[in-house]
């Protein structure tokens, strides 16, 4: 069964997507599930994760909503407000919802690069452990570090990294990334999304270019905490759903069956504790 560990859906009418702007002209329409549902079919996805992309709970109660009635949203990943006093508050009601899976604060677009090191943001964190929930970090590489620090502070948070940690491949970028994502994969628990990598790339991306990046992510972390996710639609930018899909199955031939299933859906299933009877576009 393949599982879209990371995907979008949004509504420009809502109003809260303060990053998606006109000049982004591929994303700027609305992106419903009806849009998904034919490249799930095509490519052979079960369903998926979907993942937050406004820094609000009403998005959160938004996506919550498309989970209840579209069975191919297999789990949501939401977002509030780490820093305010009511975060825990906040965090048990938001998690009495059995579909919502994780949370995700946006780190990548916050001005201070040590937020969730901040003294204001432990106590959100500590009421996510005790919710059963998984912290979703969206960071770009320089905050890598940041999350070692995080994992020694806060070792029962099952940690996501999405993206791979956005490595620089259009600029041919590999160190320091290289090196801390290593370093991350040593702690055995954090999990790591192999997703987005056709956008750090660009349009002109091929496979082999991807490869090197790809192939360290998985020796590093390992088939059983490597999961593939689309970052639909946000990879419209530098290609399609199927075409990211086929390129994903190329960078893991090299595997055995059993790796191979694992990153293109066991691992999701496991780690976010899917319930998949049923599942389908």
């Amino acid at each position: 069964m393949i599982i879209d560990a990371h995907h979008h859906l949004w509504r420009l009418s809502r109003g809260d997507y303060g990053w998606l702007t006109p000049d982004l002209a591929p994303l700027w329409r609305d992106f419903e599930p009806a849009d998904l549902a034919p490249l799930m079919a095509a490519g052979g996805v079960a369903g998926g994760i979907l993942v937050q992309a406004a820094p609000t709970e009403a998005e959160t109660a938004f996506l919550l909503g498309l989970a209840a009635r579209t069975p191919a949203v297999l789990g949501v990943v939401g977002w509030t407000d780490f820093a305010a006093a009511d975060a825990p508050t906040a965090i048990a009601r938001l998690a009495a919802d059995p579909a919502l899976k994780g949370l995700r604060p946006m780190l990548q677009d916050l001005a201070n690069d040590d937020f969730i090191l901040s003294p204001t943001v432990q106590p959100a964190l500590r009421a996510m452990v005790a919710a059963g929930l998984r912290f979703e970090a969206l960071v770009r590489p320089w905050h890598l570090p940041r999350l070692l620090v995080l994992r020694e502070r806060h070792p029962d948070l099952p940690i996501i990294l999405d993206h791979a940690g956005k490595p620089d491949i259009a600029g041919g970028a590999w160190s320091p990334w290289a090196e801390d994502i290593r370093a991350l994969a040593a702690d055995g628990t954090t999990v790591c999304k192999l997703s987005g990598l056709i956008t750090e790339a660009g349009p002109d991306w091929d496979v082999e270019r991807l490869r090197p990046y790809a192939d360290l992510v998985i020796d590093a972390f390992g088939p059983e905490r490597v999961m593939w996710g689309s970052d639909w639609p946000v990879a419209l930018l530098a290609g399609s759903y199927g075409g990211w899909l086929d390129a994903a199955r190329r960078l893991v031939a090299r595997l055995t069956p059993d790796e191979r299933a694992a990153i293109l859906g066991g691992t999701a299933a496991r780690v976010y504790g899917l319930a998949t009877e049923g599942a389908g576009p």
